[in-house]
Formats: C-alpha cells, sequence, structure tokens
C-alpha cells in the first residue's frame, strides 16, 4: 500500500503543473490496484488470525483495524489524485502547531487566555503570508500602516 501511495504521488507530482487530476484511466487503474491490496490484507489477516476471530468477543488486530480504516477512508486517503490542490502529507498543518507545542514546553504554558490568542493570531498570520509567498517582513510591517496587506486576498 505504501509503493502505491507513494508512485501515485509520483504521477500527480509530474503531472500538477498541466492539469488539476489525473486522467479518469489513470485514477481507475489507480482505485483497482488500491481495492485489490486491500482485498489481499483481508485474506492474509483472516488467515493469520482465523482461530482467534473463532472465538466470540475478540479484540481485533491491528491489521485488520488499519484494513477497515484504509476500506473506509478510500476516498479522502486518495482525495490527492482527484484534486491536485489537496497535499499529500499535512506537513504543514504539522508545521504550524509546532511551534505552539514548542512555546507550551518552553514556558509551561501561557500566561493568560490573551497572550494564548495573540500568539495564535500573530503566527496564524505569518504562516497564511507564507503559504501564499509573501514576503513575511512586509506583511507585518504593512499591518502599522493604513494599507495593511490580507494574505488571503493574494493569490
Amino acid at each position: 500500500m505504501k509503493n502505491l501511495l507513494i508512485e501515485i504521488k509520483k504521477e500527480v507530482d509530474l503531472n500538477w503543473n498541466t492539469a488539476n487530476a489525473l486522467t479518469l484511466d489513470k485514477i481507475e487503474a489507480f482505485e483497482k490496484r488500491y481495492t485489490q491490496i486491500l482485498e489481499d490484507g483481508f485474506k492474509e489477516d483472516y488467515i493469520a488470525n482465523s482461530e482467534t476471530y473463532a472465538k466470540k468477543k475478540v479484540k481485533k488486530s491491528t491489521s485488520l483495524n488499519l484494513l477497515n480504516r484504509l476500506s473506509a477512508y478510500k476516498n479522502e486517503i486518495l482525495s490527492f489524485m482527484y484534486n491536485f490542490d489537496i497535499h499529500f502529507d499535512n506537513n504543514l498543518a504539522e508545521r504550524d502547531l509546532r511551534m505552539t507545542k514548542v512555546k507550551q514546553k518552553i514556558s509551561g504554558t501561557f500566561r493568560s487566555l490573551d497572550g494564548a490568542n495573540a500568539f495564535t493570531r500573530i503566527r496564524g498570520y505569518v504562516s497564511t503570508v507564507r503559504k501564499n509567498g509573501l514576503n513575511t517582513l512586509d506583511c507585518i510591517r504593512s499591518i502599522f500602516t493604513s494599507n495593511p496587506i490580507d494574505p488571503t486576498l493574494v493569490y
């Protein structure tokens, strides 16, 4: 499954500047392979754990839980293939949260709710500016002028 997802990502990376999604035949081929991998995984899990599953009220294996989740959230997992605006991973979101966690770890906590709100508003603004490819310092300077830059309106 990991190899398939990486292969899909490479295909998306090759085509992202020429289209907004993969072609229908490529999507169908990748979906078919995804489904086949899940079916093989369910069979393999059942063979490995058939004696355990025969008992009443037994805990499901970790692999079965993963297979169930991959099956139930197939469209969400493959969404980056259908729409190139959706990223393959969530590294940007993790990076956005990391600074807040570091601040909490160093300080122990924020001194007040107002301080926490101010910190998150500033970090959110800086993050949005960076994601839109704008100069961070120019945007922060513009806040103190009569004509602030709204990074959400710049494409």
